[in-house]
């Protein structure tokens, strides 16, 4: 994968590398520690909700005409069921539904043994791209 392009982004800051894009599912690690740690030590929830943002935005890149449109996230939830202190995190993004202007991704998070850590549902918009 293109990990260079995100270079100075918020997916470089919390270390996610996109390992897999297809059209079946899109798949992204990323670390557990100081930089994505809440207070306590854990995981913060917020950097579970970025990864899973992540996975839906290019899952929906890999289905629309860059050219001439463009996607942006527009809801996003997610539950958080397990606590994580260190190591990986790795989410699976497949979408639910490929619309032409909405794609919903289903995002599971989990840990280097597949325990689930944050379940996620994310909304992208697909807009047309407004000629200057």
């Amino acid at each position: 994968m293109k990990n260079e392009c995100y270079k100075d982004t918020l997916i470089d800051a919390l270390g996610i590398k996109v390992t897999e894009i297809g059209e079946e599912q899109v798949v992204a690690t990323m670390p557990v520690n100081e930089a994505t740690h809440q207070p306590f030590g854990l995981l913060h929830g917020g950097a579970s909700v970025a990864l899973a943002e992540t996975v839906a935005s290019l899952g929906t890149y890999y289905f629309i005409n860059e050219e001439v449109e463009y996607a942006v996230g527009i809801e996003i939830n997610a539950n958080h069921v397990r606590r994580k202190k260190d190591g990986f995190v790795t989410a699976v993004g497949k979408p639910i539904h490929r619309g032409r202007t909405i794609m919903v991704w289903d995002i599971r998070i989990s840990d280097e043994t597949g325990n689930i850590i944050c379940v996620s549902r994310c909304t992208i918009g697909v807009f047309p791209k407004r000629s200057e």
